[in-house]
């Protein structure tokens, strides 16, 4: 069974940093892409930032070179640096894996997305 859990969310004022954690557990498994998404009250969930298992990035344009997200393959574990925090950046942020297992001898194999439960960050003017 894979589980996805994130950590460091907190309270943090205005113009602060936080960095949150996610890290992926379980057996027989190879991660693909990672990421994080938020939400806010009353709004949809929206991408924050990416990485592939290669290591290549993307971000939502309302990061503006705020954040950073980074891998470490050998934890199974991604990162989100946020800095210069904004009150507009108050969310539950979730972690996405998209987890690959091998299903037989012939390499075939399946492909699945798990998410967190999310952690709360709040921003305070």
């Amino acid at each position: 069974q894979v589980q996805v859990v994130e950590s460091g969310g907190g309270l943090v004022q205005s113009g602060g940093s936080l960095r949150l954690s996610c890290e992926v557990s379980g057996r027989g498994f190879s991660i693909n892409a990672m990421g994080w998404y938020r939400q806010a009250p009353g709004k949809e969930r929206e991408l924050v930032a990416r990485i592939t298992s290669g290591g290549n990035t993307d971000y939502a344009d309302f990061v503006s070179g705020r954040f950073t997200i980074s891998r470490a393959n050998a934890k199974n574990t991604a990162y989100l640096q946020m800095n210069s925090l904004k009150l507009e950046d108050s969310a539950v942020y979730y972690c996405h894996a998209g987890v690959r297992r091998i299903v037989n001898v012939e390499g075939a194999y399946v492909d699945r997305d798990y998410w967190g439960k999310g952690t709360l960050v709040t921003v305070s003017p």
